[in-house]
Order: structure tokens, then C-alpha cells, then sequence
């Protein structure tokens, strides 16, 4: 009995830290501020996405068989869009290195 009186009063506490803690952070006028690394993956995301959906369509209009999945190293994964997450790894070294091939 007094281990279950125990647990339930662990509990009440626990929600009432967690009540102030809101509390808290509702009442402060603090902003969360996004990390670089947070950006960068929201924005791969996003690019990876697009591209996605533009492989879909083309792959769709052209009526191009594709496999549903396909295995790398052991995962099942889509092959559009491991195909769309390369492009969108690779899209920022062209940018970088295409305007310096074409200064020469």
C-alpha cells in the first residue's frame, strides 16, 4: 500500500513540475531559434520532397516500370527516392563547382 501511495504522489509531482514548466516557458517571451544543422536538414527535406514528387510524375507520364523497392544493405527502400535524396546531396557541390567550370 505504501508503494502505491508512493508512485501516485511521484506522479502528482511529476505533473505538477511539468505544469509549471509550461507554465513557465508559455509565460517567457523566448523564441526557439532553429540550429544550422536543424536548417539544413528541414531544407534537404524540402528539396529531397520536390524532387520526389517531380520523379513520380515524370515516372508516371512516361509510364516507366519501376521497382517498388529495392534493397541496400539490407533496407527495403523506394528507388525514387533514394535517387531524389542523391540529387538533393549533390544539387549544392554543383551550384559551387559549375560557375567556377564556367569562369575558365
Amino acid at each position: 500500500m505504501n508503494a502505491l501511495f508512493f508512485i501516485c504522489l511521484l506522479l502528482f509531482l511529476l505533473i505538477l513540475a511539468l505544469k509549471a514548466k509550461v507554465g513557465f516557458y508559455r509565460s517567457s517571451n523566448m523564441e526557439a531559434v532553429a540550429s544550422p544543422v536543424s536548417r539544413a536538414l528541414a531544407e534537404l527535406a524540402a528539396i529531397a520532397g520536390g524532387i520526389y514528387l517531380s520523379l513520380v510524375l515524370l515516372a508516371s507520364f512516361l509510364k516507366i516500370s519501376l521497382p517498388q523497392t529495392i534493397a541496400i544493405g539490407g533496407l527495403l527502400v523506394d528507388p525514387l527516392a533514394v535517387v531524389a535524396l542523391i540529387i538533393a546531396l549533390v544539387q549544392p557541390l554543383v551550384l559551387v563547382i559549375w560557375p567556377r567550370r564556367k569562369g575558365r
